[in-house]
Formats: structure tokens, C-alpha cells, sequence
């Protein structure tokens, strides 16, 4: 299988050069993963809120993988 980026289409990806998440035969590594909310293009203060969107995000890279 070949390695596939999954992207979140973010400026952020063309700029700095990661992607979300990679999945790379049977694993999908999701370390670039952040809580950085893409609906509304923002990242919230609060540490909490921030978690959560990042496993929100991780959960829908998942699905996309």
C-alpha cells in the first residue's frame, strides 16, 4: 500500500509541510494532529476544549483514512 496524506486542507499543511495524519500501510499516524477547530478557523484558549478537538479531529482523520 502506498503512504497517503490525509489532509485537513488547513494553509497551515502547504506551509509548515506536515499533514494531519499519514497512513502508511496498516498504521495511521495521527502526530500532527492538533486541536486547531477547521469549521471555524480558530483554536480556543482553553486547554480542555482544545484536547477535544483534537480527538474530534483525530477521530474524523480516522474515518478519511
Amino acid at each position: 500500500m502506498n503512504r497517503q496524506l490525509i489532509s485537513s486542507e488547513s494553509e497551515f499543511e502547504s506551509k509548515i509541510g506536515y499533514s494531519r495524519a499519514v497512513v502508511d500501510g496498516d498504521y495511521v499516524f495521527v502526530s500532527g494532529t492538533t486541536g486547531y477547530n477547521y469549521t471555524t478557523m480558530s483554536i480556543s484558549n482553553n486547554p480542555v476544549e482544545q484536547a477535544e478537538q483534537c480527538f474530534k479531529n483525530i477521530e474524523q482523520a480516522l474515518q478519511e483514512a
